[in-house]
Formats: C-alpha cells, structure tokens, sequence
C-alpha cells in the first residue's frame, strides 16, 4: 500500500497576535536539574552484579546509615531489587523554594524494569554544581497499552516528587530588558517596536537585530508594564519556508510559494513549468504516456498546485519530495527548505 503524503499549507496572510506569544522575555526561561540515585523495591527486575557502580552505590548509601560490609559480604551483595538511575527536573521560572517538580527517572545500568519501584532521597543539582531540590517517590511507568513489545519500561516519571530547597539565580533587569522573538524577523522584530513606541512613546523599544528587541523599564512598577506589554497585538507573516519529514513523508509549506520556470525529472515522472506554453492546450495539464506522467505550468504555479497535481499521478512521498528539492536546489522555489 502507498503511502499517504500529508500536506498542510499555511497562507501567507498577515495576522494579528499578542506578543507575548511570539517572545520570549529576559529571564523568563526553565532551567533544568540533575542527579544520579537509587531506585529500590524491584520484583528482580534490577540491575545484575555487572552493574558494579550500582553495588558501590547501595553500599554507599547503607554506609551513610551506619550499615557496614566487609569486602566478602560486598562481593556476595545482589541487586535484582534495585536500580541506578539518572533523575532530571525541570524548574519553571522564577520558582522559588518549595515550589514542587515533576521528576523523570531513567536506568542507566542493565535493569530490566523499573516498574513498582521507589526513587531514594536524591539530591538534584544545577549546572554550577550546588543542590537545588531533593526528589524521592514511587515511580510510575507509562502504560503501553499492554503492548510489551513497545513498551519502554526502563524510564518513568515521579508527579511532584522534588521539591526545590532554593531559589535558582535571578535579577530583575533595573533599566532595559530584551525581548527574544520565538522565531527571528526583521519585520517582526520592527513591528513590536512600533506597537511599544505607539503605546509608550519613542524610544521606549529598540529592535537590536532580527531576534532581540530591547525595552526601556520605567522607574514604576515593571511588571505591570511588562505585562502591558505582552497583550500588545502586533501583526505578523508567515515566513516562505517548506519542512520536509522524510520519515513520514510530511510536508509543510508557509507562505504563498511559487515556482519558476523549471523542468525536472524523477522515476516515470517529470514536471516542466514553463514562462508561457509552446503549446497553448499544453498549460497546466497532466499527461499519461504508457507508464510516464508529464505534468505542465505556466504563470509561476504554486507549490501547493504542484504537490496536488503530483498526488493526482499517484505519485509517492519520496518521488514528491525529490521533485521539491532538485527544485530548490535549481533556485526555482523561492523559499527556505528544510529536511528533517
């Protein structure tokens, strides 16, 4: 069975959005925490003797509680019941102590399962090295719908099982703070500037480059003039872009994209699209001879014309998406390819 070519077109039209929704502000990003620990209460499922930082560790942390071996008892020490793991967190911004994490834990040693298992006190550390939240919980594995072919049983997740013990570094910008575009433009970037000097005055927003428009903070209150400025609406453009999947044969285009004059070949198909025809009856029209398709144009057709033509020939994913880059590659679609 052919596969089916998915196909999503986005209009180039102006539209208007909040700018909140399309920056991101100073500081007002996640920061990520990490740890390695224990997870113990396995049904055999845990790391074999192979594993041996996962014996040091269990005696480690047995030691810590006054629990000692001797050598001959480490080397007889079994850890079917018990796992090393990696912990990571994701702190939101401006999170100050005590606020609860969402933890997920991996095995990073040859366990089988981590199913029905406990995380040990773990201490979570950011990238300057200092602990930030401590995580312990039951681990809770992800149903694969009782497909255990599919089923990933070595990674789970702890709902609110770190708590942040303190607040991660953050100072209020005192005179300017700048404002990231999501997706970096020029005339988006010139539009919120203009929708900020309109509502505040000149010289309130600068626009840095294509990526950074720069605020002036009034000497009031800055967050209720941040967040005035975050529900200003400015208007923006689908940028000209096309991302191929090649795995799944998806495509997505952005903007109003034509096609210049071109021919190209691929398999039993070939596209021609001329500046007029030399044959009037000829434009836009598809053609079968014996196992071969011809696909004509004029007048700089669009891309979402030639992707529908193509589908009507039954022609697959990769004979599409070979079409589209030998296209680009030639100049003759004027816009940005992406290949995934």
């Amino acid at each position: 069975m052919k596969k089916v070519l998915w196909l999503l077109i986005l209009i180039n039209i102006s539209f208007a959005v909040r700018i909140r929704d399309i920056v991101t502000f100073e500081g007002n990003r996640s920061n990520v925490l990490i740890g390695y620990g224990i997870v113990s209460g396995l049904n055999g499922t845990g790391d074999s003797k192979a594993t041996i930082f996962t014996v040091d560790s269990l005696v480690n942390v047995l030691s810590r509680m006054g629990i000692n071996f001797t050598q001959a008892q480490i080397n007889q020490m079994t850890t079917k019941n018990v796992a090393a793991v990696m912990v990571t967190a994701k702190v939101p911004p401006y999170a100050k102590a005590g606020t609860p994490l969402n933890v997920t834990v991996s095995s990073i040693g040859d366990a089988k399962s981590l199913q029905g298992g406990v995380l040990l006190m773990t201490p979570l550390k950011g990238p300057d090295g200092r602990v930030y939240a401590l995580a312990q919980g039951q681990v809770v594995v992800p149903s694969a719908g009782g497909n255990a072919t599919n089923q990933n049983l070595n990674s789970g997740y702890i709902p609110d099982g770190a708590t942040l013990e303190r607040s991660l570094p953050f100072t209020m910008p005192k005179n300017y703070i700048d404002l990231y575009l999501n997706y970096p433009s020029f005339n988006t970037a010139n539009a919120i500037q203009d929708a900020i000097n309109n509502k505040f005055g000149y010289g309130t927003a600068v626009a840095i480059d294509s990526d950074t428009v720069r605020v002036k903070l009034p000497p009031y209150n800055a967050v209720d003039f941040l967040s005035m400025i975050g529900d200003l609406n400015v208007h923006v453009h689908n940028p000209s872009k096309i991302v191929i999947d090649s795995r799944t044969g998806t495509i997505v285009m952005g903007g109003d994209i034509r096609i210049s004059p071109v021919a190209v070949a691929s398999g039993n198909i070939s596209v021609e699209v001329r500046q007029a025809p030399a044959n009037p009856q000829q434009a836009n029209k598809t053609t079968k001879k014996g196992k071969k398709y011809s696909v004509f144009f004029v007048k700089a057709p669009t891309l979402r014309q030639l992707v529908s033509s193509l589908n009507s020939v039954g022609a697959t994913p990769t004979d599409i998406i070979n079409i589209i880059q030998a296209m680009a590659a030639q100049g003759a679609i004027h816009a940005k390819v992406e290949v995934e």
